[in-house]
């Protein structure tokens, strides 16, 4: 039976900086059980590359992560690393570490996942369909509907629709999925963190929320209807807004959290408000999810650059999320 918070650390794509943000995991004193999920061999030569020294212990509950040292349960590439430079051979790799990382969540092993970046493209390129974490992990645990939020201590963005080219976005938005998707965020801002009576306000999908119909008829024929029926029912929730206006700190006055409806819609703006210190979270899986806030700038691998916050951040913030299930837990057990 486990007696502390323990999180799994995916270090995702072996060749960016994944590995050199997780290696930084071990300046940091951590009040849970921390495991890096991972090839111990590509961390050793990332650290020496780094010229850091870094304990890489096995996770066998004889150790702990932080003081200079990581927990790190072993999974071997399929070939070679070389910081910077993509290999599709590798793909496997990366998504048995997610398996791994999902399936401990599922079956009580860790009480949440912490993922670093991974490369779609290179996956993809390998001949296996990927088109991100937040779908993939859905498909694990059988989630109906995830809903991608990203989120800083000021601001939380969710999406009406994730990882989908621009000209199909209009077509995915109806209103059953618009009304499914707040029902998962209420929920888990209920859940997770916390705020009994969420206040949401939403997007419009055209500019200047379609302009009346004018600019595209999505806000009078979907979105507004499902809003108010949805207002009929109990929700706190503001919009059509246009999404040039809405995020006005005015407008965002009392707000708990916003629905884009697509990704370059919502994205932009929590990353240029708080780039680094935002946290990805999946909403309406059956585990804790939490990731960084960026990609995996092959550039900076192995160049000892790579800013390790945002995965400090999304650490802590599983830390926060998985007490607070915890508690709740015994609270009403």
């Amino acid at each position: 039976m486990k007696k502390n918070v323990r999180i799994a650390v995916s270090y995702g794509e072996p060749a960016g900086i994944g590995p050199d943000i997780c290696l930084s995991l071990s300046r940091y004193d951590w009040s849970c059980d921390l495991v890096v999920l991972g090839s111990r061999t590509v961390l050793e030569q990332r650290a020496q590359s780094l010229g850091m020294k870094v304990n890489l212990h096995p996770d066998t509950g004889e150790f702990a992560s932080g003081g200079g040292a990581l927990v790190v349960q072993d999974l071997v590439p399929s070939a070679n690393v070389v910081p910077g430079e993509l290999n599709p051979r590798n793909s496997n790799h990366v998504l048995e570490i997610l398996k791994q990382g999902a399936v401990g969540c599922m079956e009580g092993d860790f009480d949440a996942l912490v993922t670093a970046p991974v490369h779609k493209a290179v996956i993809n390129d390998a001949g296996i369909p990927f088109s991100g974490h937040t779908e993939f992990l859905a498909e694990m645990c059988q989630a109906p509907l995830p809903v991608m939020m990203l989120a800083t201590d000021d601001l939380r963005v969710a999406l009406a629709t994730t990882h989908l080219a621009l000209r199909d976005v209009a077509d995915a938005i109806n209103a059953d999925r618009l009304a499914q998707t707040l029902f998962v965020l209420e929920k888990d801002l209920q859940r997770m963190f916390d705020i009994h009576n969420p206040k949401i306000a939403v997007t419009g999908l055209n500019p200047h929320a379609g302009e009346s119909g004018h600019l595209g008829r999505e806000e009078i024929e979907v979105i507004e209807p499902t809003l108010s029926a949805l207002r009929d029912k109990g929700m706190r929730l503001i919009g059509p807004v246009p999404a040039d206006t809405l995020f006005i700190p005015s407008n965002l006055k009392d707000v708990d959290a916003v629905l884009a409806m697509y990704h370059d819609q919502g994205l932009p703006v929590i990353k240029a408000l708080g780039f680094g210190h935002a946290v990805n979270v999946t909403l309406g899986l059956t585990f804790i999810r939490t990731s960084v806030d960026h990609g995996t700038a092959l550039d900076l691998a192995g160049s000892g650059r790579a800013d390790p916050e945002s995965l400090v951040t999304a650490t802590r913030l599983a830390h926060t999320l998985a007490s607070t299930k915890h508690s709740h837990a015994t609270s009403t057990a």
